[in-house]
């Protein structure tokens, strides 16, 4: 019901605001955010949490929807967002610019790529993480020289060549970005998408394209599953992903209350939550309460939602402002569950009432 970069994480956070955070603390703050589908709730966010750059110094992050001007078409690709916006990013006059996917977890110094961008007087850079040799027919999969110069694109090959796997992090030389996006929007059969027309396009005419290694903490969270991992990564003392420099939108409200007879262990409880119960491996968003006796474990907790006593929700996501009621069940632990295969995650929607002692599993 929303766009994926504003779903909440953290306890605190949206997606959208580690590629933000980025942003800032790499010194970048020209920043623009093409939005399309389902996008209110992103606006609403980046307008309350993301007003504080000064335009007077000539920053910002300005929200640019769909506008029609070039065509009838929405944003028909990822490179024909940028491509919608040219009129936008001329008015800016830059020399390079970073593009971004809104639904990646990480913290990265975008600064750093781009000196190494200068170096290799590139084109373009694609940010690239090592990943397993099981792992890299998942990904995009760039194969390159010993200079880390890119000679072949992979996408999702069954038999990869090497386990570079694309970010979706790209630095591109304007001049050259504003050529070949020209020239994509009018080649027939396109799906005008940077992966699969622009990058290709790109390396076929010959021009300097390089891997930018990078090492650290980074999930693409696309599914309910991968959003599901990430919150638990936080609470992974092995995970080295560090908040203290992931900016917000401040929920504005009282210290969080836990009760004499609650338990919390590896858990992130966030402001204005009351707890009465047992929590464990877990994530509180704001103004959430525990029931007395109620279980959570290994489950998210998104804002508002209220756990009754007794109820039990384990390895689960609880969306906004929804009511599990009195020894209800929520979820089930995979240990329990007779075959694995009919195993997932257990979801349950925003505003949604659960009577009491209801049973819901996975």
């Amino acid at each position: 019901d929303r766009a994926k970069p504003a779903v909440p994480f953290g306890g605190l956070y949206r997606i959208i605001d580690f590629p933000l955070s980025n942003c800032l603390n790499s010194n970048l703050r020209k920043i623009l955010v093409l939005t399309q589908y389902k996008a209110r709730s992103l606006d609403r966010h980046l307008n309350l949490g993301w007003n504080f750059l000064s335009p007077q110094l000539d920053e910002y992050v300005e929200v640019l929807p769909p506008q029609q001007r070039i065509d009838e078409h929405w944003y028909k690709g990822t490179a024909d967002a940028i491509y919608q916006n040219i009129y936008v990013i001329e008015k800016a006059n830059p020399k390079y610019i970073v593009i971004l996917a809104a639904d990646h977890i990480y913290k990265m110094d975008y600064n750093k790529m781009l000196e190494y961008h200068k170096e290799k007087n590139a084109a373009c850079t694609i940010a690239v993480i090592d990943v397993s040799l099981e792992e890299a027919s998942r990904f995009g999969i760039l194969n390159t020289n010993e200079d880390g110069s890119i000679y072949e694109f992979e996408e999702k090959p069954a038999h990869p060549k090497s386990t570079n796997a694309s970010m979706g992090i790209y630095i591109f030389s304007w001049k050259e970005l504003k050529k070949y996006l020209t020239e994509d929007e009018f080649k027939e059969g396109s799906s005008h998408d940077f992966g699969k027309d622009v990058l290709p396009a790109m390396l076929d005419a010959g021009e300097r394209m390089f891997a930018y290694p990078f090492e650290g903490y980074w999930k693409d969270v696309g599914t309910i599953d991968s959003l599901w991992e990430a919150n638990m990564d936080l609470l992974d003392p092995k995970v080295t992903l560090d908040l203290k420099d992931i900016y917000s939108r401040n929920p504005m409200m009282p210290p969080h209350y836990v009760s004499n007879e609650a338990s919390i262990q590896n858990s992130l409880v966030a402001d204005g939550c009351n707890v009465y119960g047992n929590l464990e491996f877990s994530i509180l968003f704001a103004g959430v309460t525990i029931g007395k006796n109620a279980t959570i474990n290994s489950s998210i907790i998104m804002p508002g939602a209220v756990i009754e006593d007794g109820a039990e929700v384990q390895f689960a996501i609880i969306a906004e402002n929804t009511v599990v009621g009195k020894n209800a069940k929520v979820g089930q632990n995979p240990e329990e569950t007779e075959n694995i295969d009919d195993w997932g995650i257990t979801v349950v929607g925003a505003n949604t009432v659960i009577k009491e002692n209801t049973v819901i599993r996975s």
